[in-house]
């Protein structure tokens, strides 16, 4: 039975709406959510992230996700910065192992409008595989009346094991920085904000293993987040909300950590090394509460996440919905002439 429902879950989010991957902690994968976003939040960040969830009602879904994205300007720019990033993402899904492979490459620019203050425009190109595995699926007319038999016809006409498509997207940005290029844990005094609206899929190439003319949907996002300092203390508010439109499957995610600065980067010598902690949650609306925990060390952060199933699916999985972590790798910009000192990181 938990197969049967496993099953329909597959059919209805990835053949009837061709909806999306997501992730939990979808910051950490910026170019799933705006091509704009490239070259936000640091001069060069490298992300990666793991997914594995409803292990509870047979295989899981697994989902990985990769991303580079660097400024491109070789000095700091007066009027503003070009940006550019690769991601990749991997999704697995069910016994059928449905699964979709994709690669993309963004190209943004940011216009600076007033002092801290840019307005970014980001496209994105890419390529894509489905595939599903019929090898481990089993069917009515594979019954007996006793047992299940193998050998027997399934009665079922497959379609193809695989296809191929490209994909495209744009999307805009504002974004707020009192403290532009940052490289590392972001200082106490730091202010961020950034709002911004987003379309995938603009071809809306076909998307069917049976050669018909279904075609994936367009995607709309909107979204914001911010890093809210309170004032002479350690501590801030990252709030954040994502909602998106995509055929008939809607979603939306909103919730805030807190954060505690353990540590402040020294801004004379570089010797000390900043430290913060995260924890807070998150609420995806009829699906699931994430709780999540995020440590930053200077350059590196690690986050981990656990969906709390709530929606109807819960008589299945127990409420358990899937485990998350995310790694963060950040540096000065490649591109950029000359060492960036450590006071340079307190504009």
């Amino acid at each position: 039975m938990k197969r049967i429902v496993l099953l329909s879950v597959v059919l209805a989010s990835s053949w009837g709406f061709g909806q999306d991957i997501h992730f939990s902690q979808y910051w950490t994968q910026p170019m799933t959510q705006n091509p704009a976003l490239v070259g936000v939040n640091f001069d060069f960040a490298v992300y990666a992230n793991y997914k594995d969830q409803w292990r509870q009602i047979g295989s899981p879904y697994k989902t990985f996700g990769a991303s580079i994205d660097s400024r491109l300007n070789r000095k700091r720019a007066e009027y503003g910065y070009f940006a550019a990033g690769v991601n990749f993402f991997s999704d697995k899904a069910g016994d059928s192992q449905m699964g979709t492979s994709q690669g993309n490459a963004s190209f943004a620019y940011h216009i600076k409008v007033a002092p801290h203050h840019h307005l970014g425009l980001g496209l994105m190109a890419g390529f894509a595989q489905r595939s599903i595995n019929y090898t481990y699926l089993t069917w009515g007319n594979q019954y007996d009346g006793t047992n299940y038999n193998p050998n027997l016809s399934t009665g079922e006409n497959f379609g193809a094991s695989q296809f191929t498509h490209a994909d495209f997207a744009a999307g805009f940005l504002w974004s707020y920085s009192n403290s532009d290029g940052l490289i590392s844990v972001t200082d106490i005094n730091t202010t961020k904000f950034n709002v911004g609206f987003s379309v995938y899929h603009l071809s809306r190439p076909k998307y069917s293993f049976l050669g018909t003319d279904q075609r994936l949907y367009m995607k709309y996002v909107l979204h914001g987040s911010g890093i809210i300092p309170i004032e002479e203390t350690r501590y801030a508010w990252i709030p954040g909300i994502m909602m998106y439109y995509q055929g008939k499957a809607k979603e939306l995610l909103i919730g805030t950590m807190f954060r505690i600065k353990l540590q402040q980067d020294a801004k004379y010598t570089g010797y000390k090394n900043g430290a913060a902690l995260s924890f807070g949650a998150y609420f995806r609306a009829r699906d699931a509460i994430s709780p999540m925990l995020m440590f930053e060390f200077h350059q590196f952060a690690v986050g981990v996440s656990y969906d709390v199933n709530i929606s109807n699916l819960k008589a299945a999985t127990n409420t358990r919905g899937g485990l998350e972590i995310s790694l963060r790798f950040t540096n000065k910009n490649p591109f950029m002439d000359g060492q960036i000192k450590p006071i340079s990181r307190f504009n």
